[in-house]
């Protein structure tokens, strides 16, 4: 289990109609402050501020087919043109455990990704698929 050091970042947020919105830097765009926004949002800093991974290699919220399902993923980063991490964000009160990862392993299914990660804001798991397993991680990849 990992906690983050969220970096400082100075989030754009507004009132419309009666709800908080944040302003997405990666989907250029207004979204309602819920939050699971708030820990996207701030687990995306981290991934660029931090970590330095490249923000035009980070997708947000895209849709993929689960068989006949769509479903939105919440974060993926690519290295070499194929997504390398997913990442699944939870509001603080959700915990994480074997239930939160089998959404991620749903979307491990279509995009093949090397990481996964699970994060509610306060606490973050992250694993690596070798041969077929999962191997838990104490701490996010470096993106080089």
């Amino acid at each position: 289990m990992m906690v983050l050091p969220y970096p400082s970042y100075p989030f754009k947020i507004k009132a419309l109609k009666g709800k908080d919105q944040i302003f997405d830097p990666f989907r250029k765009s207004w979204v309602v402050l819920t939050p699971e926004e708030w820990v996207r949002q701030n687990l995306l800093q981290y991934l660029v501020q931090i970590l330095h991974y490249p923000s035009s290699l980070i997708a947000v919220e895209k849709e993929i087919k689960l068989g006949e399902l769509s479903k939105r993923f919440d974060i993926v980063v690519y290295k070499n043109e194929l997504p390398w991490m997913i990442i699944e964000c939870k509001e603080a009160k959700v915990a994480l455990n074997e239930k939160t990862m089998e959404q991620i392993l749903q979307y491990q299914q279509v995009l093949k990704a090397q990481y996964l990660f699970i994060s509610n804001g306060h606490e973050t798991l992250g694993a690596k698929i070798e041969s077929g397993k999962l191997q838990a991680l104490q701490n996010f990849p470096d993106y080089i």
